[in-house]
C-alpha cells in the first residue's frame, strides 16, 4: 500500500466545504533545512502540505480557491533543471504539478510574487497555517499591499485573515481507510522492530547498538526512517520520560525501556515496550510492570465511541494508585492521593495523545470546555507507566531504578477499539520466552 492511493482531491474537497464563501487557503512546504553548509539531510514535508497535495518537494505553495471558476488548485513549485537534478534528484517541475498531482495550473516558485496577487484578489477571506514553522506572513504581507495599491483600479483587497489549523486538524484527526491501511502497515513494522530488540539484547549491548536493530527493521520493512527519536533506556535511564542520548552499557538485571516507532509513507507510529536486558524479569520488576499493564488493559479497554477522552486517564491513574499503594511506594487512600496528585511522583505524563502524520497528532482534546468524546476513525496512544529514580527519597532501595512504559497505538471502531501494534509481546511470560 503506498499514497498513491488516496485521494487527495477528495481532501481538497472536504476542505473546501467546511470555509466561508469565496475564500483561498493558503498551504507552504517544508523548508530544505541543513545542520551545517558540508552536507544536505533528509527532507520530510510539512504535514499539511502533504495532506492536502501528496507534492513531496521544498520550495513549494499550494493555493485552493473553490470558487474560482479556472484557478481553483494552483502550486508554485522549483523550475525543472537538469543540472540540479544530476546532483540533488528528480523535480517535477510544473509539468508534474499538473500532470501528476493534479493542479489546474502551475507556476515557477520564482514567480510567486508576480502571480500571487491575482490569484488573492477579489477574495473575501484567507486562510492559512497560524502554527506552521513553515509561515507566509511576510509574503502575504507584501501580496496583499500589492493588490491594496490597485484598489483605484478596481482591485478588491481580502477582508479576513483566518486560521486554517482547526478545519484541517479536524479532518486529519478522522482517518480513512487508505491511512489506516498505511497506519497498519507502521504498526507491523514496529512491532516485528520490537521483537527483534528483544530476541538479540544481550548484556554488555550499548543502547544504541540495541536501536541499530529498530532502525534495520524499519528500513528493511520499507519505512526509511523513524517517526522520532527512539528512546532507548537501560536502568536508571529508563525513568527519563524523554531519554535520548542512547550511550549507556546495558546491564544484567536491569529492564530497559525502548520508545520507537517508524514512519511509513508520512504515516506514523509509537511504540514502547520494557523488558529484561537478560533472561527474566526480577521480583520487584515484575510487580511493577503487572501493575502498569493492568492500567494499559484497563485503560484500552476505555478506548471506545462515545467515552470521553480523559476516561482512560482516570482509570490509570486509579489503578496505578492502588497497586502502588499496595506495594508500600503511596501511603494513605487512594482517591485522597488522586486528589492531591500524589501519584505523580512515579506517574507523570497523560496516558497518551493522537496519532496519524505526526507522532503527536493534530486535534483538540476538548471541545467547548468539555472532554470530547471517542469517534471512530480517531488513533490514539495508551501509554502508562511507572518511574523510580534511584535519587527518590523514602523508597526502598529495591525499587530504585525501575522504569517501566508500555505503549500502543488504538484506532476506535464502531464498536470498541483495534490494537494496531497488538503483534509487539507484553505479557511477561511472552517477553520472557524470548528472552529464553
Amino acid at each position: 500500500m503506498t499514497a498513491k492511493g488516496i485521494d487527495f482531491s477528495l481532501r481538497r474537497e472536504n476542505l473546501s466545504k467546511l470555509l466561508l464563501d469565496d475564500s483561498v487557503i493558503l498551504v507552504a512546504s517544508s523548508s530544505i533545512k541543513s545542520r551545517n553548509s558540508d552536507a544536505d539531510f533528509p527532507f520530510r514535508q510539512d504535514s499539511n502540505f502533504y495532506y492536502l497535495s501528496g507534492f513531496n518537494e521544498p520550495e513549494s505553495l499550494l493555493v485552493i480557491r473553490p470558487s474560482a471558476k479556472k484557478r481553483k488548485y494552483v502550486i508554485f513549485c522549483r523550475d525543472r533543471d537538469p543540472l540540479r537534478e544530476q546532483w540533488d534528484g528528480f523535480r517535477s517541475g510544473q509539468g508534474g504539478a499538473k500532470e501528476v498531482h493534479g493542479a489546474d495550473e502551475a507556476y515557477s516558485i520564482s514567480l510567486v510574487d508576480e502571480v500571487m496577487p491575482s490569484l488573492l484578489e477579489g477574495a473575501r477571506n484567507i486562510y492559512y497555517s497560524m502554527s506552521s514553522p513553515n509561515g507566509i506572513n511576510v509574503g502575504l504581507n507584501k501580496w496583499l499591499d500589492q493588490i491594496r495599491a490597485n484598489t483605484r483600479q478596481g482591485s478588491e483587497v481580502p477582508e479576513n485573515l483566518l486560521s486554517l489549523d482547526s478545519l484541517l486538524d479536524e479532518l486529519r484527526l478522522l482517518k480513512d481507510e487508505e491511512e489506516l491501511l498505511l497506519m497498519r502497515k507502521a504498526g507491523e513494522i514496529t512491532c516485528e522492530a520490537h521483537i527483534r530488540a528483544m530476541t538479540n539484547v544481550t548484556p554488555g549491548m550499548y543502547e544504541y547498538q540495541l536501536e541499530a536493530e529498530y532502525l534495520h527493521t524499519f528500513i528493511k520493512g520499507g519505512a526509511r526512517f523513524p517517526a522520532y527519536n527512539s528512546i532507548v533506556g537501560g536502568g536508571n535511564n529508563s525513568c527519563i520520560l524523554h531519554y535520548n542520548e542512547n550511550n549507556s552499557e546495558l546491564a544484567d538485571g536491569d529492564l530497559v525501556l525502548v520508545d520507537a516507532g517508524c514512519e511509513y509513507e508520512h504515516y506514523a507510529s509509537d511504540v514502547t515496550r520494557t523488558f529484561p536486558v537478560g533472561k527474566k524479569f526480577t521480583v520487584e520488576q515484575k510487580k511493577i510492570y503487572e501493575i502498569v499493564l493492568e492500567a494499559h488493559k484497563q485503560a484500552s479497554a476505555e478506548i471506545k465511541p462515545g467515552n470521553p477522552w480523559i476516561r482512560a486517564q482516570d482509570t490509570s491513574v486509579k489503578v496505578i494508585t492502588e497497586g502502588l499503594i499496595d506495594l508500600g511506594l503511596l501511603k494513605g487512600k487512594a482517591n485522597e492521593i488522586i486528589k492531591k496528585g500524589e501519584y505523580s511522583k512515579f506517574y507523570m505524563h497523560r496516558i497518551g495523545h493522537w496519532l496519524g502524520m505526526d507522532v503527536h497528532d493534530v486535534g483538540n482534546y476538548k471541545k467547548n470546555g468539555q472532554w470530547r468524546d471517542l469517534e471512530p476513525g480517531m488513533v490514539l496512544t495508551i501509554e502508562p507507566g511507572i518511574y523510580i529514580l534511584d535519587s527518590l527519597e523514602d523508597v526502598e532501595e529495591k525499587w530504585l531504578g525501575i522504569g517501566i512504559r508500555i505503549e500502543d497505538d488504538l484506532l476506535v471502531t464502531e464498536n470498541g477499539n483495534e490494537v494496531l501494534s497488538a503483534n509487539a509481546p507484553r505479557d511477561i511470560q511472552d517477553i520472557e520466552s524470548l528472552r529464553s
